[in-house]
């Protein structure tokens, strides 16, 4: 390709263009495309990386270390989970309506993975979105009080699209839990989207925040405009060691049926 065409392209920032323009020079060659479609297959390599760079960039902001889909999920595992509700909210539709979820069941039964699937989606469509555990909101909780940012700490986790709360109950909090938690609902509440996922009943959360008053007031406004999933049934993680464990074993009885076969001859 002529360097000098190169430069200009990466110079405009068009570095999807300058790296496609080979390979789309010689389809055009070959299937004797006119000059728009030549463009137009350039211009949408160019949207594809534009995409793709912004989609990296708005997972790595989110804070999701693994990404995981919907495609991925075994949906045979545990039959009673929702399927066409979960593909309904995977459409980010209630993102954009300001709405929520809560994922409530033991552990094991797919909250994580339902949940980080729906935030990917979300950010494939175009949102912004922020992923904390219980145990990392009760450090930066912490970090906050330490270091007085925790208005900077709010305004974070109220700024976002989606934010996502995960294994709320899981973890002893601070004092100011109910308090801050409840902060970040009101100043939420049909003006961003929220996941939250738990294995503690609702009937538990004025135990959990320690505070009664406050988990009413949270999950009056958390619920009125969100989904409640219960999900129920087998864990997944112990279904896997054990078939890991069945595996093993499996393997060691066919080798050592190889080792006898081969020291009888």
């Amino acid at each position: 390709m002529n360097p000098e065409l190169d430069r200009k392209l990466r110079y405009l920032r068009l570095s999807g263009m300058a790296a496609a323009l080979p390979a789309r020079n010689q389809e055009a060659i070959h299937h004797h495309l006119a000059y728009p479609e030549f463009l137009e297959l350039l211009v949408e390599d160019e949207l594809a990386r534009r995409r793709d760079r912004l989609f990296a960039r708005r997972l790595k902001q989110a804070r999701i270390t693994e990404v995981k889909t919907l495609e991925a999920y075994d949906w045979s595992f545990n039959p009673q989970v929702p399927k066409g509700l979960i593909l309904d909210l995977a459409t980010a539709r209630f993102v954009r309506e300001h709405g929520g979820l809560l994922l409530l069941g033991p552990p094991g039964t797919g909250k994580s993975h339902i949940a980080t699937a729906l935030t990917v989606a979300a950010i494939r469509a175009g949102h912004t979105a922020l992923y904390r555990s219980a145990f990392d909101l009760v450090q930066d909780m912490a970090e906050a009080e330490a270091t007085g940012t925790r208005k900077e700490l709010i305004d974070n986790l109220c700024k976002v699209d989606l934010l996502v709360l995960e294994d709320l109950g899981m973890k002893k909090l601070l004092p100011t839990a109910a308090e801050d938690l409840l902060e970040i609902v009101v100043r939420r509440y049909e003006k961003g989207a929220i996941i939250m996922t738990t294995n503690r009943p609702l009937e538990d959360w004025g135990q959990v925040l320690g505070d009664t008053a406050a988990a009413g007031a949270i999950l009056d406004r958390f619920l009125h405009h969100a989904e409640v999933i219960r999900l129920q049934g087998r864990s997944y993680r112990m279904h896997n060691r054990r078939e890991l464990r069945s595996k093993q074993a499996d393997e060691a009885s066919c080798s050592s049926m190889l080792m006898s076969s081969l020291g009888k001859r």
